[in-house]
């Protein structure tokens, strides 16, 4: 597993990779219409009981992995992996935790849902219309996880022109919980590329708790207590130590949301 950080850096390369640039001249109404720059849809959702196995509930029959201790959400740790937990900018609450890993990102935040039905399909209009209402474009697709999003975030480039930075914002509906994911990078407009961060939202496990929570109520992260400091740098001969180097902890930043849910 890669180094942890909490704060705003992005991965490496991944700002050239995430922006593609919007043709110069636009008209209103072009945004139904598929445009030349904007990424492939990924492959439709797999069928059959293998299309699905999680992510998980904590009072689940769990499959045995090495999980990191995030409080409301314990993350499967992914060799070569970096985890950075945001802090939201109202509340100074540890919000969502992102996973860094080979050029791609995986945002991920876990909220309080009802007792007797999912949210994800209304939170799903509610993200399409406020990328819309952006000036972004937004496909309503099958994935892996259900219904998931594909969208072109509006941006501006570094010579001042608008561009577009793709994202699928996925979503899993648990028991009194749900949790919601952003890839970005080439997660998300390459199928091969997302793979392994899509198998790792699939072994999330969620802690919602027994205390009443209204709908929506983020369910807010934390520091795992303990953390490992970086082992010492070794002579050369010397093995390293086995299951790959130590997380890092850094001391908290604000990071921006991708989208906001109401």
């Amino acid at each position: 597993m890669g180094l942890f950080r909490r704060g705003p850096k992005k991965a490496e390369g991944s700002e050239a990779a995430d922006v593609v640039e919007a043709p110069a001249a636009s008209t209103a109404g072009q945004d139904d219409a598929p445009a030349d720059d904007a990424p492939a849809p990924t492959a439709g959702a797999p069928t059959g009981d293998a299309a699905r196995v999680g992510p998980w509930d904590a009072g689940d029959a769990l499959p045995e992995l090495p999980r990191v201790d995030l409080g409301a959400i314990q993350l499967p740790g992914v060799a070569g992996m970096e985890v950075r937990l945001e802090v939201d900018k109202a509340t100074n609450v540890v919000s969502a935790a992102s996973v860094l890993l080979e050029g791609s990102s995986l945002q991920v935040q876990a909220f309080a849902a009802p007792r007797t039905e999912g949210i994800w399909d209304e939170i799903r209009e509610e993200i399409a219309q406020s990328i819309t209402q952006q000036g972004g474009t937004v496909d309503d697709l099958p994935g892996p996880f259900g219904r998931e999003l594909l969208a072109r975030l509006p941006v501006r480039t570094p010579e001042g022109r608008t561009g577009h930075r793709p994202a699928r914002f996925i979503g899993a509906d648990g028991p009194r919980w749900f949790l919601r994911g952003v890839l970005t990078g080439k997660a998300a407009v390459e199928p091969d590329a997302a793979r392994a961060l899509e198998d790792l939202f699939g072994q999330i496990v969620v802690v919602r708790g027994q205390d009443p929570r209204p709908p929506r109520d983020l369910l807010a992260l934390k520091l795992p207590e303990g953390a490992p400091t970086p082992p010492a740098p070794q002579d050369a001969g010397t093995p390293a130590p086995q299951g790959g180097q130590a997380p890092r902890f850094q001391p908290p930043a604000r990071g921006p949301e991708i989208t906001e849910i109401g």
